[in-house]
């Protein structure tokens, strides 16, 4: 998305929000503290960043990398030494969990205007009890249940799902004209407040050739249509259903299409990720604060790993994007009451 005024700005002449971000670490036996200690000293990142971790692991990072420490760090566990990186590890699973809980009171609180999250290990958290699919349902429940999208983001292409992290099965069970729609607004709504006047909304079919006028399923007549008649009767510009294979040519550099509307996951994260998987951020539509993060994983077979340079690498290249990303959605949101 574009670096524009973001949520909330509104009347008068826009102020900077002097408040910081807040990165957490993620799973501690992958990637994310030797990655988060690496975009704190990314010299382009100029805004205050507040990291949500552990001090002692991340201190121990620091020196194996030759890095700094964060200027400021919210030390909300401390991690056994043990911990071995690349492995699943309940541990870090109920740390992951806990650094996310707090960054969201932070944000709810008001003490930061945006989250970024490093990524977790799904299968630690539900090994610590911890039984959320996700980043994104996890955030919707701490915020109190909002209904909320992911959309993919990257300077090419952007996606929002209808359904998130499901079965395949389970997700097309998920395609109903109320989601269609609500996904719909969602996106038009959060598109307006990042800046955009009157956002194109392509949304995409489910079957091939979105479904070639019913010979290959009904889901496009019955279902994906009536939502977008729904939403344009909102003055919302909509239009489709387009072919799944030929829509996400024609919204790539933004030509056509401002975003792309995907019935499933992997529809819709597949195209952005072909395109640049450092490039692409996650972000969080339909909260209450600005949360995004990089479009990657733990990448356990790279944590711990130096290079001849005695560098690290994982790439930070994607968190650093994220940052990015969620300071332009919230900087000039300050309102000082």
């Amino acid at each position: 998305m574009q670096d524009r005024p973001a949520y909330g700005n509104t009347g008068g002449a826009p102020r900077r929000d002097p408040r910081p971000i807040a990165i957490t670490i993620g799973d501690a036996c992958g990637i994310g503290p030797e990655i988060v200690l690496a975009a704190c000293t990314d010299r382009s990142l100029s805004m205050p960043l507040r990291v949500v971790g552990d001090a002692a692991l991340l201190a121990r990072e620091a020196a194996r990398l030759g890095l700094p420490m964060p200027a400021q760090v919210d030390s909300i566990v401390e991690l056994p030494a043990d911990l071995r990186v690349g492995r699943v590890d309940p541990r870090a699973g109920d740390a992951a969990w806990r650094f996310i809980v707090h960054a969201a009171e932070l944000a709810l609180r008001g003490e930061v205007r945006a989250i970024v999250t490093a990524p977790i290990a799904k299968e630690a958290m539900h090994a610590a009890g911890h039984r959320f699919p996700g980043h994104t349902e996890l955030l919707a429940e701490l915020a109190g249940g909002v209904e909320v999208r992911m959309m993919l983001a990257s300077p090419e292409l952007r996606t929002v799902l209808v359904s998130i992290h499901l079965s395949l099965r389970e997700a097309l069970d998920q395609v109903t004209r109320d989601n269609v729609l609500q996904t719909i607004v969602i996106t038009h709504t959060a598109l307006q407040r990042a800046g955009i006047d009157r956002p194109r909304i392509a949304v995409a079919g489910v079957n091939p050739h979105a479904g070639e006028g019913g010979m290959f399923g009904r889901e496009e007549i019955e279902v994906i249509a009536p939502a977008i008649a729904a939403a344009r009767e909102r003055e919302i510009e909509a239009s489709g259903p387009f072919p799944p294979d030929t829509v996400f040519m024609r919204a790539r550099g933004l030509q056509d299409f401002d975003v792309v509307i995907a019935m499933y996951h992997d529809q819709g994260l597949i195209p952005v990720k072909y395109l640049g998987i450092d490039d692409g951020v996650n972000v969080t539509l339909g909260l209450p604060f600005v949360r995004t993060s990089p479009d990657h994983g733990t990448a356990f077979d790279l944590a711990g790993r130096v290079g001849p340079d005695g560098r690290g690498l994982a790439s930070a290249r994607s968190l650093v994007a994220a940052i990015r990303q969620a300071d332009a959605l919230s900087a000039t949101a300050w309102r000082p009451d």
